[in-house]
């Protein structure tokens, strides 16, 4: 528990300048390395682990069966989320933190070492779906704590929606690094690449687990929940009472991002296997789409964030929506010409939907929750749609196109997932506007809530 009485508690403005800047960069850089570590099995499972643990399957099978695994990483998210909501709302968001990075990052290294069914038969996928549902733990937990950690130095009620949108952009950086990695690797000799070369990236997450865990040894707790410690506002049992007294909320905010999820790892997971066997499109191509689309993020993500201080979080969330329903079309309109040129452009332009809702995203549903239950209602939030969109969307895209060999059905999916998020986000309040300073004075039995 952080000390009421901790001589840190009391900071100068340019003292809270200087650990609002630290927070922002332990948040961003924190999350780059844990979604590195979740990601960098999404590019893996469309390129390598059918054929590794599935050897016997059809390739079509193959696929389905390592996206099966990938989906058990989004099921354990919403465990990581209630675990670790409870003690970032009870002991604190900087050591609840450094405890999903280390339990994310071990067990992302210790893919690197496992036996394909060559050796070992099917208990290598057995030990792979093992390590999947811990780096699903991990990383349930993890968002919550980096958007907070963020957020809660913020100075003003017009700059949450631009800092949250830092530690979001963890997201695509992790996928750049995880598919540059890959990229440089997969320059190996085919079989060489299959039996060892993607050993490696997975093996380096232990550097970035290093760098990270440094990172965040030096950071402060967060002034609102040293305000909670101080003002005894700590609840007993978070995740009971954001639940029973905000159901309305989460639900709301879970089914927001059906259209942010769903569609980005069909644009990042899935399209590696389309690309690669029904495409013939070659891998370096499709991994070069990904890391020039998550450069374009770099810029979009915080100005979306930044552009929903400035004329709202749900009317810049909705346009990211509509957007996104539209942008379907275009992309398999694209991709389905099989030409390199339109490929790579489809791919470029893709997570820029996404990046318009991914943006405010973090602030949108964080700030919909008490700062007492904040990391455990906003977690459970957000990591509940990973069952029910992020997870599921590789699938159904795969089995949309087994059934209609074509790419204009996924497009129609993705439309489907823009009105749910639309739909859903009009039941959230929006707090854009709303004072910082009352984060101080959050009465004990109050959660703002749209329920």
């Amino acid at each position: 528990m952080v000390a009421a009485s901790d001589a840190n508690y009391a900071l100068t403005p340019d003292d809270h300048a200087r650990e609002l800047r630290r927070a922002v960069v332990a948040a961003t850089v924190g999350t780059t390395i844990e979604w590195y570590d979740f990601l960098l099995y999404s590019t893996m499972a469309g390129l390598v682990f059918g054929k590794l643990f599935f050897p016997h399957e059809a390739p079509l099978t193959a696929t389905l069966n390592a996206f099966a695994i990938y989906f058990v990483g989004f099921i354990a998210r919403p465990i990581g989320a209630f675990i670790f909501g409870h003690f970032g709302d009870r002991v604190g968001r900087k050591s609840t933190l450094i405890i999903t990075l280390l339990l994310m990052g071990i067990s992302t290294f210790l893919v690197a070492f496992l036996p394909g069914y060559a050796s070992i038969g099917i208990w290598g996928a057995v030990l792979l779906t093992v390590l999947r549902l811990i780096q699903g733990i991990g990383v349930g937990g993890e968002w919550g704590g980096s958007v907070l950690l963020s957020m809660e130095w913020a100075r003003h009620n017009r700059e949450r929606g631009f800092l949250t949108s830092w530690p979001q952009f963890g997201g695509p950086a992790g996928l750049f690094l995880a598919n540059l990695a890959v990229l440089v690797f997969s320059r190996m000799s085919g079989e060489a690449f299959l039996s060892w070369g993607w050993r490696i990236p997975f093996a380096l997450s232990i550097v970035l687990v290093g760098i990270g865990l440094w990172i965040r040894l030096r950071i402060l707790e967060t002034p609102v929940f040293r305000n909670l410690v101080a003002e005894r506002k700590i609840e007993r049992a978070p995740i009971v009472e954001v639940c029973r007294k905000a159901p309305g909320t989460i639900i709301a905010g879970m089914l927001a991002r059906t259209s942010e999820q769903g569609p980005f790892y069909i644009f990042t997971a899935f399209i590696f296997a389309y690309g690669t066997t029904t495409l013939h499109a070659s891998r370096d191509l499709l991994l070069a789409g990904v890391l020039a689309a998550v450069c374009v993020s770099a810029f979009t993500i915080p100005f979306s964030g930044w552009l929903s201080d400035q004329i709202g979080r749900k009317r810049m969330y909705i346009i990211g929506c509509a957007t996104m329903g539209i942008f379907g079309f275009i992309y398999f309109g694209l991709i389905d010409t099989g030409s390199s040129v339109l490929i790579f452009i489809a791919m470029v332009l893709s997570l820029i939907p996404h990046d318009m809702q991914y943006g405010p995203q973090a602030a949108l549903i964080a700030e919909s929750f008490t700062p007492r239950l904040r990391y455990s209602g906003a977690s459970i939030s957000y990591q509940l749609a990973s069952i029910t969109a992020g997870g599921p969307a590789p699938l159904i895209a795969t089995a949309l196109f087994a059934r209609y060999h074509s790419g204009t059905p996924i497009a129609i999916y993705i439309l489907i997932t823009a009105i749910i998020s639309i739909v859903a986000t009009t039941f959230l309040k929006e707090y854009s506007g709303r004072d910082v300073s009352a984060e101080y004075d959050a009465e004990p039995g109050a959660v703002r809530s749209a329920a």
